[in-house]
């Protein structure tokens, strides 16, 4: 049912953008955030296109329509996004399986959305799923950080084989769990 793989063109990255900006917090009821999720970063077409160079994100495709998405973000980008700022201060200290990450090929989950219509349906499994097979040659583990306002996501991230490595809140107040699943 769903065709799974790297995002090649412009015009998938345009298909990208607008599947996450349609679950930005703002853009949907605060029900739907809790129940279905949500995805806090607005990239823009120029950090998606250099975060999609060169390991490409991961997208499932229903037909020609996009399914979903999962976005790698390498560690060189920890300078680009400030409102990730914080998050990439913490993660090259946290340990993982006895060492610090930052002794490990590891990357970043960008973001990871699924498209309402294909939700509950194997999509985030599979983006993950097509990501690890590609990149493993060239990374140790994924990590990412997901607010603990977004059960679903934690949830599915658990489903996968991520493991808690470290929670904490920020000064804001949000509470966020940051999750990694190994590939060695």
């Amino acid at each position: 049912m769903f065709a799974f793989g790297p995002s090649i063109t412009d015009a998938h990255l345009q298909q990208v953008k607008a599947l996450q900006k349609a679950n930005l917090p703002g853009n949907i009821t605060h029900r739907e955030a809790l129940e279905q999720g949500f995805v806090t970063v607005d990239h823009d077409m120029d950090t998606l296109r250099d975060m999609n160079t060169p390991y490409r994100h991961s997208a499932a495709w229903a037909g020609e329509e996009l399914a979903g998405y999962a976005l790698v973000m390498e560690t060189r980008f920890k300078d680009r996004i400030p409102v990730l700022f914080p998050m990439f201060e913490l993660l090259d200290g946290l340990p993982w399986r006895g060492k610090p990450l930052r002794d490990w090929r590891y990357f970043v989950m960008g973001q990871v959305c699924v498209a309402k219509p294909y939700r509950g349906k194997g999509v985030f499994e599979g983006l993950y799923l097509d990501m690890r097979d590609r990149l493993s040659a060239h990374f140790d583990l994924v990590v990412t950080e997901i607010s603990i306002r977004n059960p679903r996501s934690v949830r599915a991230h658990e489903k996968v084989g991520f493991g808690n490595i470290h929670e904490y809140t920020d000064p804001d107040g949000e509470h966020w769990v940051v999750v990694g699943w190994g590939w060695e």
